[in-house]
């Protein structure tokens, strides 16, 4: 008898364009992802939400717009999603050499890379999508450039 795999995890809910709604995104995930079975991941799937969210909040976000955070957790994937509806406002990561110790923004998506097995974006009809994913019971720091790729 084989063991069936776990049942998919979803959870969805749009935030308003504001900065309580980061805290807000990066504490649900944080307990979700717990709830769901994945404590050693709460921390870093939360963190990875948190600038997602805020590069949202900066780059994607238009007045009386929300901003979409989606968790999802199958057998084998961890994956998170932010939603805005700015298009044509990609994401770009800056490379470590591009940024100066005391620069205070632009190591989000390094802080990304290098805590998700992999990430991107994918269009949508109205904004784009940004993702990360784990793969569950894979340390992430094996082998993880710190770049995404546009799958």
């Amino acid at each position: 008898m084989t063991d069936a795999p776990p049942a998919p995890h979803e959870d969805r809910l749009d935030y308003t364009p504001l900065a309580r709604s980061v805290t807000l995104a990066r504490r649900r995930t944080a307990r979700l992802v717990t709830e769901w079975g994945h404590p050693a991941l709460a921390g870093d799937v939360a963190l990875v939400v948190s600038e997602l969210m805020t590069n949202a909040l900066l780059h994607g976000s238009l007045r009386d717009r929300l901003i979409r955070v989606r968790i999802t957790v199958t057998g084998v994937t961890l994956r998170v999603e932010v939603s805005d509806p700015r298009g044509e406002r990609l994401p770009s990561p800056c490379s470590v050499d591009e940024v100066e110790d005391t620069d205070q923004f632009g190591r989000g998506l390094l802080l990304v890379g290098a805590l998700a097995h992999r990430w991107g974006w994918e269009p949508r009809s109205v904004g784009k999508t940004v993702y990360a994913e784990w793969v569950l019971g894979v340390d992430p720091a094996v082998g993880n450039p710190l770049v995404g790729v546009r799958e």
